[in-house]
C-alpha cells in the first residue's frame, strides 16, 4: 500500500525503536561528540510524506527536538515540506532556538518576513535559480546576506542551467550566481558572506 506521497511503505528494523530511545541517542551523540555534531536536525514536519494522519506525531517529535537544541545550545536545522504554517506555529509557540535554519528554503515573502523578524536563517538550494520561484528570490532579499546560506540538497534541486541532472557540491557556484544576481552583488561577496554566516551559525 503506498503512502500519501505515492511511495510504498517499507518498514525497517529501526522503526521498532521508540521515539524516546531515539531522542536519547541523539542527545548522547551530541554530548559525546561535540566537535562532530554541530546542529540538531534535520527536524521539522513533512506533510507531503505522511499527509494529515501523522501531523500531530510529527509536531510532538519536532517540539522535542526544539527543546533539545535549546538545552544543548545547538543550532536547529529544519525540513518543512508542505508544512510551513505548522512549523512556524510550533516555533512561535515553543520558542525557537537562537540559531534556527530553514534548510533548502522553499517559502514565500510572508514567511521570509517572519524569519527576518525572529532572526531565523534561510539556506538556499538550486531553486533560487528557477524561473518560477520569485518568492524564494524575494525571501533572500528580505533576510539579506547575513542570514543566508547556500547548499546543494543533493541529489535534488540542481541549479540552472543543469536542472534535471544529479546535484552535487560542485554545482554550488551556479546557485551562488543566482543569489548574487538576486542581491545585485559580486559573486565573490556572496560566497564570502554565506561562508561567514555558516561559520557563525554552526560554530565552525
Amino acid at each position: 500500500v503506498p503512502g500519501p506521497d505515492g511511495l510504498p511503505l517499507k518498514y525497517k528494523p529501526y522503526h521498532d525503536t521508540s521515539f524516546e530511545d531515539a531522542l536519547a541517542e541523539v542527545h548522547r551523540l551530541a554530548t559525546t561528540y561535540p566537535e562532530q555534531v554541530v546542529a540538531i536536525g534535520e527536524t521539522g514536519m513533512d506533510l507531503f510524506r505522511t499527509g494529515e494522519g501523522a501531523k500531530e506525531l510529527q509536531r510532538e517529535a519536532f517540539r522535542a527536538h526544539i527543546a533539545l537544541a535549546k538545552e544543548l545550545g545547538l543550532p536547529m536545522q529544519i525540513h518543512d515540506r508542505d508544512s510551513h504554517r505548522e512549523v512556524i506555529e510550533t516555533l512561535l509557540a515553543d520558542g525557537a532556538p537562537e540559531r534556527t535554519v530553514f534548510h533548502s528554503y522553499s517559502g514565500d515573502r510572508e514567511m521570509a518576513e517572519i524569519a527576518r523578524e525572529h532572526g531565523w536563517y534561510l539556506s538556499f538550494s538550486g531553486t533560487v535559480s528557477y524561473k518560477g520561484d520569485d518568492g524564494i528570490r524575494e525571501s533572500l532579499r528580505i533576510v539579506g546576506l547575513g542570514h543566508a546560506m547556500v547548499e546543494t540538497d543533493a541529489p535534488y534541486l540542481t541549479p540552472m542551467p543543469y536542472r534535471g541532472r544529479t546535484n552535487a557540491p560542485y554545482m554550488i557556484p551556479y546557485t551562488l550566481r543566482a543569489m548574487a544576481d538576486t542581491l545585485d552583488l559580486p559573486i565573490a561577496d556572496v560566497a564570502r558572506g554565506t561562508r561567514d554566516t555558516a561559520r557563525a551559525v554552526y560554530g565552525l
